[in-house]
């Protein structure tokens, strides 16, 4: 399940640093190469409900052995792209098959360790891989890019979905039978799919049609149109629901996911700024990008691994809480970064002190997320973090990228960009408070997991 994650978030970052290489290579217009990003988090981001469900009912194991050929397929049909809309089209398969082995991946791992000390572990392993995938694809994307091909960010996929899928189908136990509970509600998965598609459609285009105009918030209203009628329809049907709005009575799932929400906001924006301030404020070329995000990335499997000792002693809410302040405290440092700074002066220690604080969140928000949840609704809670991770980054990129431009507005010079990447890092660390006053408020105390098999539990309260 770790390579599996490493696999998916390692392909969100990757590709980032090729975009310049693919548009000049394919004949991509200035327009059009943005869909190489959107045509993945359109397919990712609207199927994953779905994609979750569809893991609960015919079998979590069954699913991911389905998504992860389909993965590597799209990857390797993308590194063999001769024009735009090939490698669009692999894309978007390899969103479908992300879709399909995410939420599967990690009802699975929910599934495995249910409680006690070795869950703190998994999920600990599992947040380290997944937070490295990401920072190091924007090291392995630069030095693929400069000294291979911009194909290769495409073709390391499929040795990576080989290798998984070998391990899953030798190393996952089956399934029990999967308990269907009635006919499929097809409905409700048509207008969550279309609701969820138009939303991240919406957000991700505000690049192009500002927040104002009226093509952003005619999408937006047709996607908060689709989505409120999802809701009616779950509410009234008779077919075994897309999701039951029972999850959400569940004050674990709701504070995990709105933490989640806020706190996959801020970490899109963290790389995305940090990529940008580094090329184009203080001039580096893609690969020592790459390398300089090593520091980033080796904290956050620190703090994955702090989380795991803290784990054993902690409460997961307050490893959210004090892994939250400490990355809202390295935020507000990155949005002192400025034009005549460098690496040492502006990025070093920032990225250390904001990447371990993720480190400590991210395996705790997940566990809550899929504590005390049913086994027949693991997939469906994996699925609904995953969308709420998905349209956090959407969601904060969009807007913090609107305020960094809007803040630099015409002045194309190192200050005014260094201005503008400063207010989206500051405006990441009022986000990231803002999260840790929901897990204040929301979720409940807890106890430190008591060991697996013990008489206590799991989770006890105070």
């Amino acid at each position: 399940m770790a390579v599996v994650q490493f696999m998916v978030s390692l392909d969100l970052s990757v590709v980032n640093v090729a975009l310049p290489d693919i548009g000049s290579d394919l004949g991509f217009s200035q327009v059009g190469l943005t869909w190489v990003i959107h045509a993945y988090a359109l397919a990712f981001g609207g199927l994953l409900l779905l994609g979750g469900k569809v893991a609960d009912r015919y079998g979590h194991k069954r699913i991911l052995l389905v998504g992860l050929p389909l993965f590597g397929l799209g990857s390797l049909l993308g590194g063999f792209a001769q024009e735009p809309g090939h490698l669009v089209a692999a894309r978007a398969a390899q969103g479908v098959g992300a879709a399909a082995l995410a939420p599967a991946a990690l009802a699975l791992l929910a599934s495995t360790f249910p409680e006690g000390k070795e869950r703190v572990k998994a999920f600990g392993v599992w947040s380290a891989v997944n937070a490295a995938g990401g920072a190091l694809g924007v090291l392995i994307g630069g030095l693929l890019t400069q000294y291979a091909s911009w194909r290769w960010v495409m073709f390391v996929n499929v040795p990576m979905a080989v290798g998984a899928l070998a391990l899953a189908y030798r190393g996952v136990a089956n399934d029990p039978p999967a308990e269907r509970r009635g006919r499929p509600d097809v409905v409700g998965a048509v207008l969550a799919t279309a609701g969820m598609s138009l939303l991240v459609f919406g957000v991700v285009r505000t690049d192009q049609h500002p927040w104002s105009s009226g093509t952003t918030l005619t999408t937006l209203a047709i996607a908060v149109a689709l989505l409120a009628a999802f809701v009616v329809v779950e509410k009234t049907t008779a077919r075994d629901p897309l999701i039951r709005l029972g999850l959400f009575t569940n004050r674990s799932v709701a504070g995990a996911n709105a933490y989640t929400l806020l706190l996959g906001g801020a970490m899109a924006s963290a790389f995305y700024f940090m990529s940008l301030y580094l090329q184009r404020v203080l001039g580096n070329g893609p690969a020592r990008t790459g390398v300089e995000f090593l520091p980033f990335a080796f904290g956050v499997v620190f703090g994955s691994v702090l989380a795991i000792k803290l784990g054993l002693r902690l409460a997961p809410r307050n490893l959210l809480i004090g892994g939250g302040l400490l990355t809202a405290a390295g935020f507000a440092w990155f949005g002192m970064m400025s034009a005549d700074g460098s690496f040492s002066a502006d990025i070093l220690g920032p990225s250390i002190i904001t990447s371990i604080g993720i480190g400590l969140c991210l395996a705790p928000a997940v566990s809550i997320a899929t504590e005390g949840v049913a086994a027949h609704e693991t997939g469906t809670a994996s699925g609904l973090l995953n969308s709420t991770r998905q349209i956090g980054a959407s969601l904060g990129l969009a807007a913090l990228g609107t305020a960094a431009h809007d803040r630099t507005g015409n002045r194309a010079t190192l200050d005014g960009l260094s201005d503008g990447y400063a207010l989206g890092m500051s405006i990441a660390a009022v986000i990231v408070a803002a999260a840790v006053l929901i897990a204040v408020a929301v979720l409940p105390r807890t106890k430190a997991p008591a060991p697996a098999g013990s008489d206590t539990g799991a989770l006890l309260p105070d």
